[in-house]
């Protein structure tokens, strides 16, 4: 919820070509309608309109897009859209994982067809749905694969192992919790460089409590969201010790870097490659670098673009109905065709 990520791109079986690129704003009353739902304190109406004016502001950013770049809607093969995810429960007697931002209103205002919703196909063939991004990052990178792992820090961070056997998985929060905290705190949306986070001190008891969440120890596969990891969430440790707000800030970026990092550890490669927002976040970046002094911690090229190039790539697959190699990440049982077409 940070931002509208629109890229444009072309692509082949061989290469994925970032073209163009934008952010554009994500309007806080928005965000905030999003969060009071994620809460539990909506209606059907509520969920339904969000749904809706989501939908909207993606087709208002493409169509700035296309008039900035000056590019005809009629040469653009599909739009890949992710959505906004407002609950992921892949385990229980019903399994799924809801994303909103309505792919036909999408494709309506566009006039450009719509490739939407990649995560239902995983989920229903018994996988988490979720990181997407590790059958990417081996695309991308398929030439150095046994060597690097790839870290995408959004609002979870995920790990993407490449190999003959594709490990990926959530390691835990990535902005979220900073992101919130701050903007409790400052009125700021995240905290940038980290420079609010450095002007704290560590509390050593509070970190080992959180490191103490079952999600960390469990074993992958594995996949989590703001239904863990949100405000409450904060709350249960910041009632415990009353700390300065930036003390809790400087302990959060902390257990960001250390969860990542214990996961990193557990495989042999010699390069760690950071992509999405967070990699931007430059007290963050050193402190996983200070963590694992032993492996080579660099920046994708276009780190931030680059989960908006996977949706890209999600979209040219399904076009082209080709399978996801994501069945070993996800625990699902086979790799599956994933997303729908929306014309």
């Amino acid at each position: 919820m940070d931002g509208i990520d629109v890229v444009l791109c072309r692509i082949d079986r061989y290469e994925c070509q970032l073209i163009h690129a934008e952010e554009y704003p994500f309007p806080p009353e928005l965000k905030e309608k999003l969060l009071q739902a994620i809460k539990g304190k909506t209606t059907l109406a509520q969920i339904g309109r969000v749904h809706i004016e989501l939908a909207i502001l993606f087709a208002e950013a493409v169509n700035t897009f296309l008039y900035t770049y000056d590019i005809d809607p009629k040469t653009v093969t599909a739009i890949g859209s992710h959505g906004q995810t407002l609950w992921h429960e892949p385990q229980g007697e019903f399994p799924f994982s809801m994303q909103l931002g309505d792919p036909s209103t999408l494709a309506a205002r566009t006039r450009i067809p719509v490739v939407a919703d990649f995560r239902a196909k995983d989920v229903a063939m018994g996988g988490q749905g979720a990181p997407l991004a590790p059958s990417f990052h081996q695309f991308l990178f398929q030439e150095v694969s046994e060597s690097i792992a790839v870290v995408n820090i959004g609002g979870m961070a995920n790990i993407t192992i490449p190999g003959k056997t594709l490990i990926g998985y959530d390691t835990g929060p990535g902005n979220v919790l900073m992101d919130l905290w701050c903007q409790t705190h400052t009125g700021e949306s995240y905290d940038k460089n980290g420079a609010w986070a450095g002007t704290g001190k560590i509390n050593f008891t509070l970190l080992e409590k959180m490191l103490r969440e079952n999600y960390f120890s469990q074993p992958y596969p594995k996949s989590t969201g703001r239904e863990k990891f949100n405000k409450e969430w904060i709350s249960r440790f910041a009632e415990e010790e009353r700390l300065r707000s930036e003390d809790m800030q400087r302990t959060l970026l902390e257990l960001t870097a250390v969860t990542i990092c214990n996961e990193l550890l557990k495989f042999q490669r010699d390069i760690a490659v950071l992509s999405g927002g967070g990699a931007k976040n430059t007290f963050l970046v050193e402190r996983i670098k200070a963590l694992i002094p032993n492996i080579n911690v660099i920046i994708a090229e276009n780190a931030d673009m680059l989960e908006a190039m996977m949706m890209a790539w999600l979209a040219f697959k399904r076009i082209h109905n080709e399978h996801i190699n994501l069945k070993d990440v996800t625990g699902a049982k086979e790799n599956g065709i994933l997303g729908g077409i929306y014309r």
